[in-house]
């Protein structure tokens, strides 16, 4: 485990892999059509450049069950550039999850041209996010509300997710110069359970509207049938639920 942020979220006998044939046979069991796959905040360039030669082999191969995003060597911008255009050319349709604690981004001069160049590319970028308070965790991190809002605010226009609901950014949409800076931010759900009550739902929905919520499971953290049967019971509207389980997802992507 010679790569730090490997090391760090799979560390412990606990930590479970899954190769794209586990995640495929988990979505036909839950009757899932389609799901995003993505690598980790790999800091090893060559592991990173391995891993997503992987994703989008996956990809090709369950054509129009899996979409990529691929990962980034951001220790070296040129490099981090010049892989960025070989995995847009192959399917890539996002970059994550990157994380923004982590991955060589107090560089950000040297980035910029990378991470402008994803905004004019039109992919999306996926962020590890950390909520400031409440119980530690493998790889929770320093990814929290005020500095992924830094970097959100640094870069219009680019579509931006920040997972594990933005480690509580939403709640400072309530906020007018934060709303505006958020307007195109979206919040993913993976791995709610290990984090928040279920009422978290409904509390994003009047923080930042259903529209901008993605369903996420952090699989294979956690499975479908905890994540999907934690929505399908909400005292929401239908409407709503299968925005976030899908509908969102598919305008996001442009599916």
């Amino acid at each position: 485990m010679d790569d730090p942020c490997f090391a760090m979220l799979y560390s412990s006998p606990k930590a479970r892999l899954a190769s794209a044939d586990d995640l495929i046979s988990a979505m036909d069991e839950a009757g899932v059509e389609m799901a995003v796959v993505c690598g980790i905040s790999w800091i090893r360039d060559d592991y990173c450049i391995e891993c997503n030669r992987y994703i989008l082999e996956s990809v090709a191969r369950y054509s129009g069950r899996l979409v990529g995003f691929v990962s980034l060597p951001l220790s070296n911008p040129q490099i981090a550039m010049r892989e960025l255009e070989v995995c847009r050319g192959n399917g890539a349709r996002g970059v994550g999850e990157l994380r923004v604690d982590e991955q060589h981004f107090d560089r950000q001069e040297d980035l910029a041209p990378v991470f402008e160049a994803m905004r004019d590319a039109g992919l999306i970028i996926l962020l590890h996010s950390s909520e400031p308070v409440g119980h530690s965790y493998a790889g929770k991190g320093l990814a929290t509300p005020d500095v992924l809002y830094s970097f959100i605010a640094r870069y219009p226009g680019l579509k931006i997710v920040c997972a594990h609901w933005g480690g509580g950014l939403p709640f400072y949409n309530l906020m007018p110069e934060v709303r505006k800076v958020l307007a195109s931010t979206y919040f993913d759900t993976a791995a709610s359970p290990f984090l928040y009550h279920p009422d978290i739902y409904r509390a994003a929905v009047l923080l930042v509207g259903a529209e901008r919520l993605l369903f996420g499971t952090d699989y294979p953290l956690l499975g479908y049938r905890r994540t999907l049967s934690e929505v399908t019971s909400l005292d929401l509207p239908a409407e709503v639920k299968e925005a976030i389980l899908a509908g969102n997802a598919k305008k996001l992507l442009g599916q």
